[in-house]
């Protein structure tokens, strides 16, 4: 099979296996494709675990989860060096990190200085300890993971590693109907005692995911696609250029980032339609989740119940789409 053919079974296997969260399955492949990695954010129980454990199942590849509580300490992300007092050298232990695919489980249950054990990471695909530099795995993915509801003690992710993040996520709740397959799902696995560990028939082989990044890069983005998602970018730094209410909602625009972003995840997105062009409505669909994160609201836009959805909703508006 072509490396298309071999994720769009992966794909439906993962819409037969998580029920009601076909845009979360969308945005993991999206940034598996796009080799990023992406913050998810919504209440309990909305198979945020499940989604990225059977994902892990349907590749060859290895897979940890981090629960981040506020005693967790850098080096246990990272790993630390062991000392050996039979030979008085230090030996490298490798932590959790060095994995293909890592949960990151309420991140911002972590202080600062641990939430930044991952920037290095999930920037340069390495990290460092004391004078040496590791190298992490080729596949290497980090979904993180945020409750929304209850916000008391934990620390807010900054700006600058809310950035490295390609995607951010918001889930709702499933619909009545998908919630009834829920059900019939779960009294499925239970009565094959198999509820911890989806089974997928994929396994598809680490070469084939890089196959597929290479052929998304080669997709066709028109000259005038490029330079509408430079044009959006642009007016979330110059909103004054199209409005002064804009402009009033806006404290920090868009950073390159942001630009590249929308570059992937449109050309991804497409390509797991099946076509080998990038369309306008490719970068609108994928436009809140690679923006929402990276605009800063003002004061006043806050102070009136304002969301970052909403003035991207205006920016979409804003600007013309060839």
């Amino acid at each position: 099979m072509s490396p298309w053919e071999e994720i769009a079974k992966l794909k439906d296997e993962l819409n037969n296996a998580i029920i009601g969260q076909s845009k979360l399955i969308d945005r993991i492949l999206i940034a598996l494709l796009a080799d990023g990695h992406l913050l998810v954010e919504g209440a309990p129980g909305l198979a945020k675990t499940r989604a990225i454990k059977t994902l892990a199942a349907g590749i060859d590849c290895d897979f940890h989860r981090i629960q981040f509580t506020p005693d967790l300490l850098p080096a246990d992300i990272t790993g630390t060096e062991i000392y050996r007092p039979q030979d008085g050298t230090f030996v490298f232990q490798p932590g959790p990190i060095f994995h293909n695919l890592i949960l990151a489980d309420e991140i911002n249950r972590a202080p600062a200085k641990v939430q930044s054990a991952l920037l290095e990471a999930m920037g340069e695909h390495q990290i460092s300890v004391g004078p040496t530099t590791h190298p992490l795995p080729e596949l290497f993915l980090v979904m993180a993971t945020q409750n929304s509801l209850e916000q008391e003690g934990t620390y807010p992710l900054p700006e600058a590693q809310l950035d490295r993040f390609l995607l951010h996520v918001l889930l709702d709740y499933p619909t009545i109907e998908a919630e009834r397959q829920i059900l019939q799902l779960t009294r499925q696995e239970a009565s094959q005692a198999n509820n911890h560990s989806p089974q997928l028939s994929s396994n598809i082989q680490q070469a084939v995911l890089f196959s597929a990044r290479q052929q998304i890069l080669d997709i066709h983005m028109a000259p005038e696609v490029e330079e509408y998602i430079v044009q959006l970018v642009m007016a979330s730094r110059q909103p004054k250029a199209y409005s002064d209410e804009l402009d009033s909602w806006i404290e920090y625009g868009v950073s390159p980032r942001g630009t590249i972003a929308m570059d992937r995840c449109s050309r991804c997105l497409a390509w797991l339609q099946g076509r080998d062009f990038v369309t306008p409505s490719d970068v609108q669909a994928i436009c809140h989740d690679t923006l929402r994160h990276r605009i800063g609201l003002s004061f006043e836009a806050e102070a009136n119940g304002m969301s970052a959805d909403q003035v991207i909703d205006a920016l979409l508006k804003a600007v013309p789409a060839p």
